[in-house]
């Protein structure tokens, strides 16, 4: 069997490289061995969100896995002979990102020889990463245009430090993704979002995030299109904007921010339209958010993929190395224009 030993201190030294290895592994069959895990952390080693990944991984393949606790620093996992299909249920247990989680598994999951429907717990907004709403509006739509057939549904919100939220995640098999052209920003045709809040009704949350939002994008030039969602199931209350953009030339920008107990939904509302906004006027194809996230697809995509980025962060650089250390891909980069040459050759 092929090893890949590979460093978790490189790069942002984040969950990124976790995530990003164990993906690689499972897809290529390749052994893996990852040390310094998380080095550049203030809590170095495997949090509960990173340990499940690991996990899910585990299951997804039926792999072997050592090393799989909090706190671990190195890890060794050996993936089985083949990814599997079926149902699964993955419970972070605590308010770590679901949606890490689900971008974690979904590669794996398309190449998978059936459908995959997987029932993850945890946390589904929240700082640093992206929210479900996020998730579901605007990089999903993205990557189905790549050959993948995957639905988000979000059954219950999750706020730190509770968590609890639940998502319901279907991926139908995608045996050959296609590469993504983008090679023009093209004019905004469309602003919308959804402006949602739990338990927070009486204090307008929802409705106040909205009308910042509208007010920020207002002085740009967009109208927006915004609904406003009063949950009443989480089991905290919280908040969380999501706006996104759709161009003439079909590209799809978006941005989110989630409420703080110190952060006013002013605050929430005004910053993720500055996001927005500001990839909007770098002329770029994707949005900050989605730039790393493609990565992995495009390595794995039947071609060369093409985009540009607003700029060019500490997550994209580690993903595109994860992605040459891992799969050998091609990758130019120049004045933030990002051309992946994928190598869809990958085991059965």
């Amino acid at each position: 069997m092929q090893k890949l030993t590979l460093n978790g201190g490189i790069g942002s030294g984040s969950g990124t490289v976790v995530r990003c290895a164990l993906a690689g592994s499972a897809i290529t069959g390749k052994e893996l061995h990852l040390y310094n895990i998380r080095a550049r952390r203030d809590k170095p080693g495997l949090r509960p969100q990173h340990l499940m990944a690991a996990q899910a991984m585990r299951d997804l393949c039926g792999g072997h896995l050592e090393g799989g606790e909090v706190g671990s620093r190195e890890l060794y996992f050996r993936p089985g002979p083949y990814l599997k299909s079926g149902s699964f249920l993955w419970d972070i247990g605590i308010a770590g990102s679901a949606t890490m989680l689900a971008l974690t598994v979904l590669l794996p999951a398309c190449l998978a020889p059936g459908a995959v429907q997987v029932q993850l717990t945890g946390g589904t907004f929240q700082d640093y990463a992206p929210t479900a709403l996020y998730l579901k509006h605007v990089l999903l739509p993205i990557i189905n245009r790549m050959g993948a057939r995957a639905n988000l549904e979000l059954i219950r919100p999750g706020y730190p430090p509770a968590g609890g939220g639940e998502l319901s995640l279907q991926i139908a098999p995608a045996p050959r993704l296609q590469p993504l052209s983008l090679h023009e920003p093209g004019k905004v045709e469309a602003t919308g979002g959804i402006s949602f809040s739990s338990h927070l009704q009486e204090r307008r949350v929802s409705a106040r995030m909205a009308a910042a939002a509208r007010k920020a994008l207002g002085y740009k030039g967009y109208r927006p299109s915004l609904e406003e969602v009063n949950d009443t199931d989480s089991l905290q209350p919280g908040a969380a904007l999501i706006l996104w953009a759709q161009t003439s030339t079909g590209c799809l920008l978006g941005a989110d921010a989630v409420g703080q107990p110190r952060r006013t939904s002013e605050q929430v509302g005004r910053q993720a339209a500055r996001v927005l906004t500001r990839d909007l006027a770098s002329g770029a194809t994707v949005d900050r958010f989605a730039a790393d996230q493609l990565v992995m697809f495009a390595a794995m995509a039947d071609g060369e993929t093409t985009y540009r980025v607003p700029f060019v962060s500490e997550h994209l650089e580690t993903n595109l190395h994860m992605i040459q250390e891992i799969f050998g891909t091609r990758i130019d980069l120049s004045d933030n224009w990002i051309r992946i040459t994928g190598n869809p050759s990958y085991r059965a």
